[in-house]
């Protein structure tokens, strides 16, 4: 089994930034994909970044390219997320995920491990 913890989010207000980490423990094998979802009330979970192991590859929904930036770090175990210019649109919880596999991927029930989500509020 694999837990993973997130951390980071938090209320800002709209042009401001944060940075999401989520580390993972447990039975984890180094050669993971992991990727970032978000889900806002009333709506489907929906994909926001993800990255290759050992991360040379990267993927990023449209409305967040140039905005967000996907990272890891091999040896803690941990993504991150960092988010500039956040506007009221990316208020949501902001899930970690991992996939068996060192290939990312933009779709939710290709990942085997989820976390319990934090909180992203951005003010307008």
């Amino acid at each position: 089994q694999v837990q993973l913890v997130e951390s980071g989010g938090g209320l800002v207000q709209a042009g401001g930034s944060l940075r999401l980490s989520c580390a993972a423990s447990g039975r984890t094998s180094r050669s993971n994909a992991m990727g970032w979802f978000r889900q806002a009330p009333g709506k489907e979970r929906e994909f926001v970044a993800a990255i290759s192991w050992p991360g040379r590859i990267t993927y990023y929904e449209d409305s967040v390219k140039g905005r967000f930036t996907i990272s890891r770090d091999n040896a803690k175990n941990t993504v991150y997320l960092q988010m500039n210019s956040l506007k009221p649109e990316d208020t949501a919880l902001y899930y970690c995920a991992v996939r068996e596999g060192s290939w990312p991927s933009r779709v939710p029930y290709e990942y085997d491990y989820w976390g319990q989500g934090t909180q992203v509020t951005v003010s307008s």
